[in-house]
């Protein structure tokens, strides 16, 4: 590559020896200038989280974290709108995924905003049309049926001095059923639907993670704050629309009631965290003043 994070940094991209190219590593760029290291990074964070969903579904990434993330039904175009809504400032020189072929009407809404990459299994022929006079802006198709071939076995590397360690994947997923509903009263069902989907995208999210959402919709998203409160209060001040009704998913447990008593004077009315704090009871009973659902995943989601 040209150069690495930074330009005094050289750099390159390797795939394993011994196994076909995968994912985004065999991704086909269709259009725009060369592919950098960020570009790369910033592609991998956002096509992941696209795959976390099985209804049409648009992800914006901002430096290696979501400032928008939307599913709809039937409409890429409206999970594209919808993830810029939650916010658009950020949203400038971002990063986007899909994970459907990206249609006209999809394509027309992005030409709106600089954007410098964007990742899909196909771009039709209409919407390649409309992309076209963004000649710099790099189109990247990935195969979705290889995206993770081979990835089961893959584990996740990192530099350290000295060393390299070594992991499995976050590959961790609930269902409804396994959610333990430890306050007076359970989420509703349109509360347990937001729910779900705002845990899928704090997975995503640097930690410490805090996601404001409804169904189908991020809010407000607060990430890679030293304390959990200062990313509730970031979220809350990146919102763009009302948290009225909204609920707030958390990657790791709240160490205080004060990042809930924040959500809650925001206009939240459940949580989903992992629980295991020696004050969860503090933080329960908060919730039970408030009128908040909580719910635990007993799953932790830390991304570092």
């Amino acid at each position: 590559m040209r150069y690495g994070e930074n330009p005094h940094q050289s750099a390159a991209l390797y795939v394993p020896a011994g196994q076909p190219a995968h994912g985004l590593a065999a991704a086909r760029q269709l259009q725009g200038k060369e592919l950098s290291y960020n570009n790369l990074v910033d592609l991998d964070s956002a096509w992941a989280l696209a795959q976390e969903f099985r209804a049409p579904a648009a992800i914006i990434v901002k430096h290696n974290n979501p400032c928008g993330a939307a599913e709809h039904a039937t409409s890429l175009a409206d999970a594209y709108r919808m993830a810029l809504a939650c916010d658009p400032v950020s949203a400038f020189g971002g990063v986007l995924a899909f994970n459907r072929v990206l249609d006209r009407e999809t394509a027309e809404g992005i030409a709106k905003i600089l954007t410098e990459c964007i990742a899909a299994p196909g771009y039709d022929a209409a919407a390649r049309e409309v992309l076209a006079g963004k000649k710099y802006w790099r189109l990247v198709e990935i195969d979705a049926d290889r995206s993770d071939a081979g990835g089961a076995s893959e584990l996740e590397l990192k530099r350290i001095s000295g060393g390299i360690l070594a992991q499995q994947p976050d590959r961790g997923a609930l269902t409804a059923g396994e959610l333990t509903t430890v306050t007076r009263r359970a989420p509703t069902r349109e509360e347990l639907v937001a729910l779900e989907f705002g845990w899928k995208v704090a997975k995503h999210v640097k930690s410490n993670a805090i996601v404001f959402a409804r169904a189908g919709q991020t809010l407000g998203i607060g990430a890679g704050q030293m304390s959990r409160v200062d990313s509730v209060k970031i979220a809350i001040m990146k919102a763009q629309s009302s948290l009225v009704g909204s609920v707030v998913a958390s990657d790791a447990f709240f160490p205080f009631p004060d990042g809930v008593e924040e959500a809650a004077r925001a206009g939240a009315t459940a949580v989903i965290q992992p629980g295991g704090s020696v004050r969860d009871a503090d933080v329960i009973a908060a919730a039970d003043r408030l009128g908040l659902a909580m719910v635990f995943t007993g799953m932790r989601h830390f991304r570092h």
